[in-house]
């Protein structure tokens, strides 16, 4: 079994654990929780993570769990603001760069923190997922810097494609940002 398949099998038992789901540890730190993991083994992480969703949707699970993929809600703010289509339309006649630069006027990191505040109400975990796919629109630490007050308290884990080491997150592993995060390894074993 390989060392990623041991870290995601500790997952849902950390899940069920009481003290996980209360929030704020002993010192009232930031239930925030990064799951860092090799980017060329996204399929098989994606495949886990539904597979952590479904352990949790059975009737007699007392958890509910809610994942927001970066990605797909770029894709679905586009589309609420009916930008979609020129887009893509922008990157076919334009290049990447104009696509960039289209983005860049509407993906607003505070439309991401208010969706995410506002549709996880009623749930005990947030997933986050999709931050390779949404890079370089969408940066994660805005995300985490910026969720704390919107999500109640509530145990968020962010599944990231590279390395954390409880100071920066380090995109694909070789993208550093030097921000502090306030965030703790969700499983400490490599």
């Amino acid at each position: 079994m390989s060392d990623l398949r041991k870290r995601l099998d500790l997952i849902i038992p950390k899940i069920r654990d009481e003290k996980f789901l209360k929030g704020r540890g002993l010192g009232n730190e930031i239930s925030f929780y990064v799951f860092d993991y090799d980017p060329r083994e996204e399929l098989f992480v994606r495949k886990y993570i539904d597979h952590i969703k479904r352990e949790f949707e059975k009737p007699d699970s007392n958890i509910k769990i809610i994942e927001f993929d970066l990605y797909n809600m770029m894709i679905d703010f586009a589309k609420e603001r009916q930008v979609f289509e020129a887009l893509i339309q922008m990157e076919e006649t334009e290049g990447k760069e104009a696509l960039y630069q289209g983005m860049e006027l509407f993906c607003e990191p505070t439309m991401f923190i208010e969706r995410i505040g506002e549709e996880s109400k009623g749930y005990h975990l947030i997933l986050i997922t999709g931050v390779g796919k949404a890079f370089p629109f969408i940066r994660s630490h805005t995300i985490l810097n910026n969720l704390m007050e919107r999500i109640e308290g509530k145990p968020l884990i962010l599944f990231y494609p590279g390395v954390y080491d409880e100071l920066s997150l380090q995109l694909f592993g070789i993208m550093k940002d030097d921000n502090y995060y306030r965030a703790f390894r969700l499983i400490d074993v490599k």
